[in-house]
């Protein structure tokens, strides 16, 4: 009986190694998230409800949201503060002397800014398409929510679908509307506690590149997952290094002090370790995993590869990935990088054009979820990345 004891439990070792999915390279070894980046905003305007509801009928873990605030002090969802870049202001008349100049985080942007309108008029602009290969039949037909609205919309969502759908809050700009007397760190941190969703547990990760913003809600008593942003200017095509300018350069607070470094000292290993003190994870921009690099001429410039006349992500190839994964991961954080889109313009040449491959070089690098405009996509990705891994 001893004897065949031990061979059945030999048996079981054997089978144990041999069968059975390999690990996922995540930091908690789940599959990783799919984000959807301000909604279904590869198909409708961003960051209304109506995108934010597409996204959730697409499969998406989590709807991604940027906050602002309104002249009366209300959090709306708007990647940014000049209202022009992404709603018809500027086909309102009733509006036209309140366009005006000024900087934001030290760029000079000419528009109309969300600090110069209440809720009410807000209430009546309408969302535009901020990509001209996007579908524009949606424009000026969908409002700006509130991110009230926005957090009732997942509750019913969560409670119609019966799976859990997270939030992921950006506080955009804090720095910049503090100094305007408009702080939204506050605000979002009780409309999180009355909502029940104040807690490591609950479906929430707030966002902001401004490490001070970041560093004031946990002192507050925000206990969601905290996500560091880390963003970069462009890459230099004939190295693949990445390129820092005004206004991501580096964030905005560190700029008011005087602190000259950039965001790259966040990727390093002991920046990924000052995140860990008050972050659960990063946000970086994907070129930071894997960069591209384009073909160089005899003349020192970059090649047009596909002759459209354009240089843009399409005549460029992916570069070696970086250690940024593990080096997080060592550092007990999880890795979102955005943004992944479809348009053929924004895939490397090696992509052949499809932006599945695009996020299958990413899913098996380990990285923990992804910002995307496009959460099918991202989706079938995921689908068929399990695959291979015996899921």
């Amino acid at each position: 009986m001893a004897l065949s004891a031990a061979a059945l439990a030999a048996l079981g070792a054997c089978t144990t190694a041999s069968v059975g999915p390999r690990p996922l390279p995540t930091l908690d070894g789940r599959p990783p998230l799919v984000v959807a980046h301000r909604g279904a905003s590869g198909y409708v305007p961003e960051e209304t409800i109506e995108a934010y509801a597409r996204a959730i009928e697409l499969g998406a873990d989590v709807i991604e949201m940027d906050l602002i605030v309104t002249k009366d002090g209300v959090l709306i969802t708007r990647h940014d503060p000049n209202l022009a870049l992404s709603t018809d202001v500027a086909t309102k008349p009733e509006f036209a002397s309140r366009k005006k100049t000024m900087q934001v985080d030290g760029e000079t942007q000419t528009g109309w800014f969300s600090q110069d309108f209440t809720l009410a008029e807000i209430k009546t602009l309408g969302a535009i398409s901020t990509d001209p290969e996007r579908p524009q039949q949606f424009n000026g037909r969908y409002k700006i929510p509130t991110f009230q609205e926005v957090l009732d919309l997942a509750a019913a969502k969560q409670k119609e679908t019966g799976r859990p759908i997270a939030i992921y809050p950006e506080t955009k700009n804090p720095t910049w509307f503090r100094d305007l007397g408009l702080p939204m760190e506050d605000k979002l941190i009780a409309m999180l506690d009355k909502a029940g969703l104040n807690s490591k547990a609950a479906p929430v990760f707030v966002q902001s590149f401004e490490p001070g913003s970041l560093k004031y809600m946990k002192g507050k008593g925000l206990k969601t997952k905290l996500i560091q942003l880390i963003d970069g200017d462009g890459i230099d095509p004939k190295t693949g290094a990445m390129t820092y300018a005004v206004p991501v350069e580096r964030p905005w607070e560190w700029t008011k002090a005087g602190d000259k470094r950039t965001f790259a000292v966040m990727v390093t290993p002991a920046g990924l370790a000052e995140i860990a003190t008050y972050a659960d994870g990063i946000g970086p921009w994907k070129r930071y995993i894997i960069s591209t690099r384009g073909t160089i001429g005899a003349d020192g410039k970059q090649v047009d590869i596909n002759g459209d006349g354009k240089l843009n992500d399409a005549d460029s190839t992916s570069m070696a990935p970086t250690t940024l994964v593990v080096d997080a991961h060592k550092a007990g954080l999880f890795v979102h990088p955005f943004t992944f889109r479809n348009e053929s313009r924004r895939l490397a040449s090696d992509y052949k054009g499809d932006p599945k491959n695009e996020y299958l070089a990413y899913y098996r690098l380990g990285v923990d979820g992804v910002f995307t405009d496009f959460t099918d996509t991202a989706l079938a990705a995921r689908a068929a990345w399990l695959k291979d891994t015996g899921r």
